[in-house]
């Protein structure tokens, strides 16, 4: 049985690449996860063996998001999102410009949509275990994945949102 250790250490990286399109600041992601991983290494025996650690390990740290989320509504935020770091890396100006209106519209999205998207397209979570770490049904996280990747893509495309008309 590998030690606990050698089980979590593979899956820092996408932790800190989803705490970082989380939070949108590198010192709150760093921050975020290794509260996820103190209470991971804490809650060890609590962990279920025949689970996904990955999956335990986003779910850790998605709530965790959630719980800052709720005490900052209390609190108050504490600086504008236009300071927040960009990841850093070689492109072009158009590829830049195309990123942050990716960035810019994913930030728009409602915060369950949001997660949904990062955790199945970008952390390639399979639907059951992205489900594990929202804690909602199969079927719940595939109408978000829907409803956001369509809000994404009008969104990026320019497109006003439309409201639906209730009778």
């Amino acid at each position: 049985m590998p030690d606990r250790a050698a089980l979590i250490e593979p899956h820092i990286p996408a932790l800190r690449r989803y705490a970082w399109a989380l939070c949108r600041d590198g010192h709150e992601a760093d921050d975020l996860v290794q509260d996820c991983l103190e209470r991971a290494l804490s809650a060890w025996h609590l962990r279920r063996v025949e689970g996904s650690v990955r999956a335990w390990l986003f779910a850790i740290l998605h709530n965790g998001f959630l719980s800052g989320r709720r005490r900052e509504g209390r609190r108050g935020p504490h600086g504008p999102l236009e300071e927040a770091d960009e990841p850093g890396q070689d492109a072009t100006q158009e590829d830049r410009l195309v990123m942050h209106n990716v960035v810019t519209a994913l930030g728009t999205l409602p915060d369950d949509q949001r997660a949904v998207l990062l955790l199945v397209g970008v952390e390639d979570l399979s639907y059951a275990e992205a489900a594990h770490v929202l804690g909602v049904p199969v079927g719940t996280v595939m109408s978000r994945l829907s409803r956001g990747r369509e809000r994404l893509r009008r969104a990026v495309e320019g497109e006003r949102p439309t409201l639906r008309r209730v009778k």
